[in-house]
């Protein structure tokens, strides 16, 4: 790794965070002097963060107006819940076989702290248990390596998700659904648990319009030819 990739690596990560995060909103400006200035480092290595960004589609620089948060592009989100939905099923089958009682206690675990979280209204922290609770399943399935490819196949899909979580009931919802995938495969069901997971993952899409209304700002449909 270059020394200036080694420099751009801590910028490339928080500008991502707080993108996804929603932190840097859909359509906000990125000043690269002013990030400059936050890391102090000077601007190659933070250009060079913001080139990933932009092959990420987190980012898009427009010619004579400047770069900005790319908004949430409606299109890519069926794509991506697809191949969410077909990887995650797949490793709801391989962790049902291989299900001890240390591992529903891991899966407890996090049902418990994102309970906790949307008692607190912690909207960060539950975030971050939904993600450890499903991280958790691809860890029992033996193959931790396709979280990660969920996750990125996933990115815009975040946002949009974080955009969510104020909806009254929403978190609840979202306990209830995870509690139903743990019970389902307490009670050794396999067939039931993935028909459980399906349910919640079919839960994310139907919510577009609705947040849509809310921040229409926020969303790009499909580029016309």
């Amino acid at each position: 790794m270059s020394t200036a990739a080694k420099a751009s690596d801590p910028v490339y990560q928080a500008l991502r965070q707080r993108i996804l995060a929603l932190q840097l909103a859909p359509g906000e400006r990125i000043n690269e002097k002013e990030l400059a200035a936050e890391f102090g480092l000077s601007r190659t290595p933070v250009h060079e963060a913001v080139q990933r960004l932009t092959e990420e589609g987190l980012i898009e620089i427009r010619p004579r107006s400047g770069t900005f948060v790319a908004r949430i592009p409606v299109h890519e989100l069926e794509e991506a819940m697809l191949v969410r939905t077909a990887l995650e099923l797949a490793m709801i089958e391989r962790a049902a076989a291989r299900l001890t009682p240390q591992a529903l206690k891991q899966l407890d675990d996090w049902l418990a702290e994102q309970r906790r979280c949307a008692k607190r209204s912690d909207q960060a922290g539950f975030h971050r248990a939904d993600e450890g609770f499903h991280a958790c399943l691809a860890e029992l399935a033996g193959f931790p390596g396709v979280w990660r490819t969920i996750a990125q196949a996933k990115t815009q899909v975040d946002r949009f998700r974080r955009l969510t979580l104020p909806i009254q009931g929403r978190m609840q919802e979202v306990i209830a659904e995870h509690q139903a995938v743990v019970e389902a495969l307490r009670s050794g069901a396999p067939d039931k648990a993935m028909a459980a997971m399906r349910r919640h993952l079919d839960q994310v899409l139907p919510a577009i319009a609705l947040t849509r209304s809310l921040q229409p700002d926020y969303f790009v449909n499909r580029p016309t030819a």
